[in-house]
């Protein structure tokens, strides 16, 4: 298919949601034998004349809900349950799901991923609060009200791991298992049913499908390397699946339309890696190439989870490491914020809350902040910055189309809100 074609079509992320959200009760029925419950990451019902097996199990939080919209279609015994990665909303629920004799399958890299996890999980968890708090308490209320106490979070040891590819049959239903590192983890793997041709590849493109991939987290990750996820989606288009069921929101059916969908995210994602090292290549600054590099209208992909600019960073710093050859002060423990005091005293508050306003009001909020981050960053507030940083917050996320973003400008603004609100009156220094 042409670029000229695949730019006359709707891009489908406009019509899906843009974040994920916790579970409910309540099943879709995707077909005469798969299910489908929706949560932080969906959990799938595959049910044979032989017993049933679960893709993914969700928080622990939500796999008394999955377990209750699972019953709801089949009692018969979990024979196995498949994780395609070893992130915490996908391998959450698996003590509450497994039974005597369940067979839990993973990747081969599951065991390094948990370690990961388990090594930075203060680091991490303190990391993503500001993006998950509000969703994780809405959904303990949820779950205490409709079903009582949430288990404990599990970190599962697999019952069988593979490297590359494996295959197992029950109740007549042939199952294939493709290691596949992708857009989250070293660990992911794609489900295939090759008589049905239905594909379930989990979050290998990242979280939300049809945006740009999350080459590396807000909250902190390791980068992700951009041609990896590219051969990931290579690998499920020569799948060629009639129905890819994903690890966020509704499934995707019809062949074309998938097709079209992993070619632009494909493109999409090779353009931003060929641009990036062309700039890197011609002697460009990571800042420039983050401001320059845009996509063309024939390779639009959301920008919802992960974002172009954030990428190309991800990129240039994936190949180049953290020293970006600038300022010899890169090279030493001494943070830029250690001299904001020395401008302050020459500069005066006054003066700086007054450049970065003037910068607002000429439509570059980004560098206000900048300049507000002097104030911000000491131990006594100065309300006029507080105000004006307040501003400056509200108007960038109401640009925002980001969720990571979103949430991080959210809970900026409550946390300045808070500082302006212990301020004895709109004079205070």
């Amino acid at each position: 298919m042409s670029r000229a074609d695949r730019s006359r079509r709707e891009p489908l992320y406009r019509s899906r949601p843009g974040e994920p959200y916790p579970a409910k009760l309540g099943i879709q029925r995707v077909n005469d034998f798969v299910y489908l419950s929706e949560g932080l990451s969906n959990s799938f019902l595959i049910t044979t004349d032989d017993g049933n097996i679960v893709i993914n199990t969700g928080m622990a939080m939500e796999a008394p809900i999955h377990k209750q919209n699972f019953d709801s279609v089949s009692t018969a015994p979990i024979r196995t349950i498949i994780l395609t990665q070893g992130h915490v909303d996908h391998v959450g629920g698996v003590d509450y799901l497994r039974e005597e004799g369940t067979e839990v399958i993973a990747h081969a890299g599951n065991a390094e991923h948990q370690a990961y996890d388990a090594r930075l999980a203060a680091f991490r968890g303190a990391r993503s609060a500001f993006a998950f708090r509000d969703k994780l308490a809405d959904l303990m209320a949820y779950v205490s009200k409709e079903i009582g106490k949430p288990p404990p979070q599990a970190i599962p040891t697999p019952t069988r791991t593979f490297e590359d590819r494996t295959e197992f049959e029950l109740g007549g239903l042939r199952v294939e298992l493709f290691g596949i590192p992708g857009g989250e983890t070293n660990d992911s793997l794609v489900v295939w049913l090759p008589d049905h041709r239905i594909c379930f590849p989990g979050n290998l493109f990242s979280c939300l499908f049809g945006h740009f991939p999350n080459l590396v987290t807000i909250r902190g990750d390791r980068y992700r390397d951009a041609l990896t996820v590219a051969r990931a989606v290579e690998r499920v288009i020569a799948l060629e699946p009639d129905h890819l069921l994903v690890g966020h929101h509704a499934p995707i059916h019809g062949a074309q339309l998938i097709r079209e969908e992993l070619e632009r995210l494909h493109g999409a994602i090779l353009y931003v890696h060929d641009e990036t090292v062309k700039g890197m290549n011609a002697g460009a600054d990571v800042h420039s190439l983050m401001r320059e590099i845009q996509l063309p209208p024939e390779l639009d992909v959301g920008e919802g989870y992960g974002s172009v600019p954030w990428s190309v960073r991800a990129i240039w710093e994936h190949y180049a490491g953290w020293f970006h050859h600038q300022s010899t002060t890169e090279l030493y423990p001494v943070a830029p914020r250690e001299v904001h005091r020395d401008w302050i005293d020459l500069a005066g508050p006054d003066a700086i809350v007054g450049r970065a306003r003037e910068r607002f009001d000429a439509g570059d909020p980004v560098h206000a902040l900048l300049l507000l981050d002097v104030l911000l960053s000491q131990p006594e507030d100065h309300a006029a910055a507080l105000d004006l940083a307040i501003a400056v917050h509200r108007h960038l996320l109401a640009e925002s189309v980001n969720f990571w973003l979103s949430a991080w400008l959210g809970d900026q603004i409550e946390k300045l809100e808070a500082r302006r609100q212990v301020l004895t009156g709109p004079d205070a220094p």
